[in-house]
């Protein structure tokens, strides 16, 4: 809820909410961004982790392959903090998935503001 909080206060209106809780596998954020994708009111997507249960990195590879099997062509700005945050940004990084990464919740959340 703290996340479509914040993306109010900058400005926005969320179209959509998911939590994934600790048990999301790839399969499911990439199903996750198909909805997304074929929501017309979705104009950005911002993917808010504070990794703990749910590590960093298993989000970061549910994205790029959401990427490759979806073609998302909407603009995703992810800011992961917790467990494994810098393998995901390198994962990120070095994928070929057009992300702004950001760690900093509210440059973040402005960002995908901004985008959308």
């Amino acid at each position: 809820m703290a996340t479509m909080d914040v993306i109010n206060l900058f400005g926005g209106s969320p179209a959509n909410f998911l939590d994934v809780g600790g048990s999301a596998d790839v399969d499911q954020i990439v199903e996750a961004f198909r909805i997304l994708q074929n929501n017309d009111d979705v104009k950005a997507v911002f993917v808010n982790i504070f990794g703990g249960i749910m590590k960093c990195d298993a989000i970061a590879h549910g994205i790029i392959e959401a990427a490759e099997r979806v073609g998302i062509t909407k603009p995703i700005v992810a800011r992961l903090k917790g467990t494994n945050q810098d393998i995901a940004m390198d994962l990120l990084k070095n994928s070929n998935v057009k992300v702004e990464y950001d760690g900093d919740m509210e440059s973040a959340a402005k960002k995908v503001v901004a985008l959308a």
